[in-house]
């Protein structure tokens, strides 16, 4: 059940991710630093990471979950 809740909280930060790339690159084009567009490509890169790792922990099946 810890592992569908973890893939759950890490499905929510691909989409929190997202959302702040998103709004970087609005402020970028708006004339803010880079540094957002980067920031955001890795918060995105790290949320999904996490995502892909729970997912994988969840098709692994109940013999892993020891």
């Amino acid at each position: 059940m810890t592992h569908r809740i973890s893939a759950l909280i890490s499905a929510f930060g691909v989409l929190v991710g997202l959302l702040l790339l998103v709004l970087a690159v609005r402020e970028y084009r708006d004339g803010a630093s880079a540094l957002w567009i980067g920031a955001g490509a890795a918060i995105l890169l790290g949320a999904t990471y996490a995502l892909v790792r729970d997912v994988r922990r969840l098709r692994s099946g109940p013999a892993s979950w020891a």
